[in-house]
């Protein structure tokens, strides 16, 4: 009993496919060249609108949180 050369190239086709895709997945989990990602913060302005700020453009002066109350004065309503 023979093989037929259409069940053997389906065999290998799959068998291909099946290489391809777990190299794949292994390839995700090996560390690379990634970029180092930049810490930022969040931030409201004095409009009330909330943007993200790069942790290296603030200064490490004084930080002390302000009150509700302040917060509440301080944002500008249109």
């Amino acid at each position: 009993m023979e093989q037929s050369p259409r069940a053997s190239t389906r065999k290998k086709f799959l068998l291909w496919g099946a290489a391809v895709l777990s190299s794949l997945t292994l390839l995700k989990f090996i560390p690379g060249n990634k970029r180092k990602k930049s810490e930022t913060v969040k931030m409201l302005t004095q409009d009330g609108k909330l943007v993200e700020v790069d942790v290296t453009k603030l200064g490490c002066g004084n930080r002390k949180k302000i009150s509700d109350d302040e917060l509440k004065t301080w944002v500008k309503n249109n």
